[in-house]
């Protein structure tokens, strides 16, 4: 049990790492905006969590470039739609919410 906890951590921080890069090959940015525990039961792998409530702090420091392609979802696409509110208030211009985990699922073919 433990060894997985700790391959889970290692491959968060991989993902963590590896963002910045994705976004640098012009890829867009999906981001989970629902709980540590809803992303702990199900999550795309590769995908950071950033809670809705702390969407913009996050954001901000991870992806400084406003016009940085942004996809959000969370379960049902309600958070998301908050968090993109916020995102577009901190004045990016690229945020799209992308409804709940299963579509964003659907609209990238996983």
């Amino acid at each position: 049990m433990r060894v997985s906890f700790l391959i889970k951590g290692f491959l968060l921080s991989l993902a963590l790492v590896m963002t910045p890069l994705a976004v640098q090959a012009g890829e867009p940015v999906w981001i989970d905006v629902r709980t540590q525990a809803e992303y702990q039961q199900n999550h795309i792998e590769g995908d950071p969590l950033i809670p809705h409530k702390n969407i913009v702090a996050q954001v901000t420091e991870r992806f400084p470039e406003k016009d940085t392609e942004i996809r959000l979802y969370c379960r049902s696409g309600n958070r998301a739609g908050i968090a993109k509110s916020a995102l577009e208030e901190a004045g990016y211009t690229n945020v799209k919410n992308m409804g709940g985990i299963d579509d964003a699922r659907e609209a990238r073919g996983l």
